[in-house]
């Protein structure tokens, strides 16, 4: 017998902009996402983007997927579900906690961040075991 997981989609979105600092913040194991509004000063720090799918926020278990790398969710701040649905921000920390050091962020093995393009995708995702 396979185990077949159903995949929902909770959040979709794609890379408009990489901001100039956004390779030294991922040296440092953070990445740092904003929507296409965001003020011109956090332009170089961010990742910018637009979303497609907002139907949903994160939780503990979820598996963010950038581009083709998978990164499951260990922590998820209380503040953080609401920055990305109003405002399309997220702070993704790849630091292996499981209990987030600020509200707005988000937890993720302690893995190198993948390097992000414009037209690079970033995903949400829950997997739900099939009959």
């Amino acid at each position: 017998m396979t185990d077949v997981q159903a995949q929902v989609v909770r959040y979709s979105t794609t890379v408009t902009q990489v901001g100039s600092l956004v390779r030294d913040f991922a040296e440092q194991g953070m990445l740092v996402f904003f929507g296409e509004n965001a003020p011109v000063e956090l332009h170089d720090m961010s990742v910018l983007h637009r979303p497609e799918v907002a139907d949903g926020g994160l939780v503990v278990g979820d598996v963010i997927v950038l581009d083709d790398q998978e990164f499951p969710i260990l922590a998820v701040g209380h503040v953080a579900n609401q920055n990305l649905v109003n405002l399309g921000h997220i702070d993704l920390k790849f630091n292996g906690e499981t209990s987030p050091p600020l509200g707005g962020d988000v937890c993720l093995p302690n893995l190198t961040p993948p390097r992000l393009v414009p037209g690079s995708t970033f995903r949400v995702v829950t997997r739900t075991p099939t009959a």
